[in-house]
């Protein structure tokens, strides 16, 4: 069922709209090496095989898993002899190309020896070298829509190239693989010839719902622990939490525990987020966060996934503030510059022979002799008195905070 012409493709209608670059380099337009980005099953193969049919083109198709710089060459070498015919040298998962095997691309690419289409699942801007990058055209795929995968579904059915009408698909188990497909136009064919074995196996013609989950147990998730996907879903979950919207923080812990991620990067996550962006706003995050953390190694899934998900409500759902991480930022950030000064006399350990000599402890007040607890007296160096670095919010827990600590600073600093 892949498409012959640019006109059986279904989806990345951006991409092939009259005047877009694949378009005119499809239409045999002037020339320019292309590295197509996008997730599995969206097209990027079919794409680089339409370039290399167009007029008088020659395509060669490499694989970076199994190919080197000898490869390589030799096809360069090949494309040197071949002038009177443009290649179209197509590479899949370039991203695991070394730096000296694309490397080896750039004088190719340059010269117009080759045209290069190469496909990638990663980002190019972390997984192609900069030369190369730069010689390119950066082309995103996106994941078919669900109307995208019906069409696909349906012309497989009745297409003499695909089931060519044995078997029907009723709405429901269309709609089962549409959701299992997940915008992948590969998976969604594969569970339809699958299901439809299983269907003609034993001399049905239905494609009914039980039929496709006896053919595809689980949809494939999208994510890939090593690329782009995980720092995605990553981000988005801790944005999720940072926004208060529970529901979205746990369908993102949901993606992640479902691909396999580590259980103890989520809960690393969980820990830092619980300072970063709730800090005393609700000092039970913490807690809450941290116990996930050592629920998950001392019992591991699938039960962590439990505390994992209560952590993540727990802070979705509490009062927020960046407070904590505003002041230790400009503490640390006025340290580097040299905003340091000697800890005051009265400060420093005087618990050893001739340190009252040398003025160490001397006129230290102690603040529980004070009948608040609370004494004037400096603590900072010289040169950061009455420095604030500490801002409470006006959330949650922090609200009666802020008013303790002005009164605090008011009698330590003598205001």
């Amino acid at each position: 069922m892949r498409p012959r012409t640019l006109d059986e493709v279904v989806g990345q209608a951006h991409l092939l709209r009259p005047g877009a670059p694949l378009r005119r380099l499809a239409e045999g337009g002037a020339a320019a090496s292309v590295l197509l980005y996008g997730p599995p099953g969206t097209g990027k193969t079919t794409l680089a095989r339409l370039l290399g049919t167009v007029g008088p083109r020659y395509f060669v198709a490499l694989s970076a898993l199994s190919s080197g710089v000898k490869e390589l060459r030799d096809v360069i070498n090949d494309a040197r002899r071949r002038r009177d015919r443009q290649t179209v040298l197509f590479v899949d998962e370039v991203h695991r190309f070394s730096k000296t095997q694309q490397d080896a691309l750039l004088g190719a690419v340059e010269d117009r020896l080759v045209l290069l289409v190469a496909a990638t699942t990663e980002n190019p801007a972390f997984s192609v070298v900069t030369p190369l990058l730069s010689r390119s055209l950066v082309l995103q795929l996106r994941p078919l829509t669900e109307d995208e995968v019906r069409e696909l579904l349906r012309r497989a059915v009745t297409d003499p190239r695909g089931l060519d009408g044995s078997v029907s698909l009723p709405a429901e188990a269309e709609d089962a693989l549409v959701r299992l497909a997940a915008g992948d136009a590969r998976r969604a064919l594969t569970a339809l010839e699958a299901s439809a074995d299983g269907v003609v196996a034993t001399g049905g013609s239905v494609i009914d719902v039980p039929a496709v989950e006896r053919a595809v147990t689980e949809a494939t998730v999208r994510y890939d622990r090593q690329g782009d996907q995980h720092y995605d879903v990553i981000s988005a979950f801790i944005k999720s939490i940072r926004g208060s919207d529970p529901d979205a923080a746990l369908h993102y812990l949901a993606r992640m525990l479902v691909a396999g991620e580590d259980p103890r990067f989520i809960a690393r996550r969980l820990v830092v987020h619980a300072s970063e962006d709730v800090g005393l706003a609700d000092p039970t995050a913490l807690q809450a966060s941290v116990a996930a953390a050592q629920t998950v190694e001392l019992i591991g899934m699938p039960e962590a996934r439990l505390a994992l998900a209560q952590a993540t409500v727990h802070l979705a759902t509490a009062p927020k503030s960046n407070s904590m991480i505003v002041a230790i930022d400009e503490a640390m950030a006025d340290v580097r510059a040299g905003a340091v000064g000697a800890v005051p006399a009265h400060l420093r350990h005087g618990r050893y022979s001739g340190a009252k000599e040398l003025g160490n402890s001397v006129g230290y007040r102690y603040p529980h002799r004070a009948p608040d607890g609370v004494l004037e007296q400096q603590y900072p160096p010289d040169a950061l008195v009455g420095k604030d670095y500490y801002r409470p919010s006006r959330h949650g827990g922090e609200r009666a905070l802020d008013e303790r600590l002005a009164k605090l600073r008011r009698a330590v600093r003598g205001g």
